[in-house]
């Protein structure tokens, strides 16, 4: 067996953030970008780049999640990759990548797996410049907005030259020895790896960056790099068949009664029913539809594209949640195959409107194939009392 020759450079990848604000029902690097994950996508583009050692820094469980993506994205340089947990902040994380570092390891590389579309070009760039003397390097974008500073009431209180300022961006690059003092020399913890370092007397210089190295950190971002990715080349091989096979997802639901207006449930409107209350018009069978697409095509969950900091959704109706749905797997190359839903409640009385209902719900899914059924609990739980309605479905999506 041959084995991959002992590099002077590593790259370490930050993956240990919590992902809050994108909502994603999982750390957010382990978010669904295309038929992978986010942290998939990202080490792609670093194991297109230079021979290095890579350290993943994952929050604590999620190493076996974090191993299996990367022996994947690495292939045949799977002997580079070493998986390491995080710690709670940003700085901790990378102390604990930089210990794990091999003894040859001469310059570092810190990059941010939300940075997962940076191209190998931009490594490239950053490592040459600290091999070429430079302490410590970052790759930068120039501002083109107009900046402005604002007091506390949210008053214009002047301008600011823009000519003077830069966008930062990973990965940054450092050598080794002068990240390793900065970081056990802090004595406040910093969000910026270069910020460390500058605060230990170093000279940080910049290199271009690129516009495809925006960091994902909200749901807009998300949907911005997944129609990036739609016919984009991957930064490694083809896919495999595994990539191309159908695969499948579960969705449930549950609303209670006691919204306003009319009931809408199953794409339908139930005149006479009470409604169900909810961000949009509370209807569970689309949105167990919705979470089912979206978890066979690890896209996240309905949460992640539909949350309440998304108010063009409130009170909206079934065809508008499904219809975005399909638009998000389209861009991340699946479409729908069919879709089955069980509907458990005591009213509406599905039997008469059940023809109609899979229409309807077909019609908002580009014509795939939806099948609903509907049941009673005798009585028992929420439902039971007729208190609510619960949902439950099942998806199957394929390549487009």
């Amino acid at each position: 067996m041959t084995l991959t020759p002992v590099p002077r450079l590593a790259v370490i990848v930050v993956a240990a953030g919590s992902g809050t604000r994108l909502r994603g029902g999982a750390p957010k690097a382990f978010v669904g970008l295309g038929t992978r994950s986010i942290l998939h996508r990202c080490l792609l583009g670093v194991f297109a780049g230079p021979l290095a050692q890579v350290v993943v820094v994952v929050p604590e469980g999620y190493e076996g999640d974090a191993l299996t993506d990367a022996r994947d994205a690495a292939g045949p340089a799977a002997d580079l990759l070493t998986v390491v947990t995080g710690g709670a902040t940003r700085q901790q994380s990378v102390s604990a990548g930089v210990a794990a570092l091999w003894a040859d390891v001469a310059v570092v590389l810190v990059h941010d797996a939300a940075r997962a579309l940076t191209p190998p070009a931009v490594f490239e760039r950053v490592a040459a410049a600290v091999d070429a003397g430079a302490a410590a390097v970052i790759p930068t974008l120039p501002v083109v907005d107009t900046i402005k500073r604002v007091d506390a009431d949210g008053r214009v209180v002047g301008g600011v030259d823009r000519s003077e300022l830069a966008a930062a961006q990973t990965p940054q690059g450092f050598r080794r020895a002068v990240l390793e003092e900065a970081l056990s020399g802090a004595e406040t913890d910093h969000t910026d790896d270069a910020a460390a370092v500058a605060a230990a007397g170093h000279a940080v210089v910049t290199v271009a960056g690129d516009e495809a190295s925006f960091k994902i950190t909200t749901a807009p971002d998300l949907e911005r790099a997944r129609s990036m990715m739609q016919g984009a080349p991957a930064a490694s091989a083809p896919p495999t068949p595994r990539d191309l096979l159908p695969r499948v997802g579960i969705g449930t639901d549950v609303h209670g009664f006691g919204g306003e207006g009319t009931l809408w449930l199953a794409g339908l409107e139930w005149p006479g029913e009470q409604a169900l209350s909810g961000h949009s018009d509370g209807d569970a069978v689309a949105h167990a539809i919705v979470d089912a697409l979206l978890a066979a095509a690890g896209l996240g969950d309905i949460g992640t594209h539909f949350g309440t900091d998304r108010p063009e959704f409130a009170g909206a109706h079934a065809e508008a949640f499904l219809a975005h749905t399909v638009g998000l797997l389209a861009a991340a190359g699946w479409r729908v195959g069919n879709v089955s839903v069980q509907v458990q409640a005591n009213r509406p009385r599905f039997a008469a409107r059940r023809v109609e209902a899979e229409q309807a719900l077909s019609q908002a899914l580009g014509g795939a194939a939806v099948s609903v059924s509907a049941t009673t609990t005798d009585g028992l739980g929420f439902t039971g009392r007729t208190e609510g309605v619960a949902a439950f479905a099942t998806a199957l999506v394929v390549p487009a």
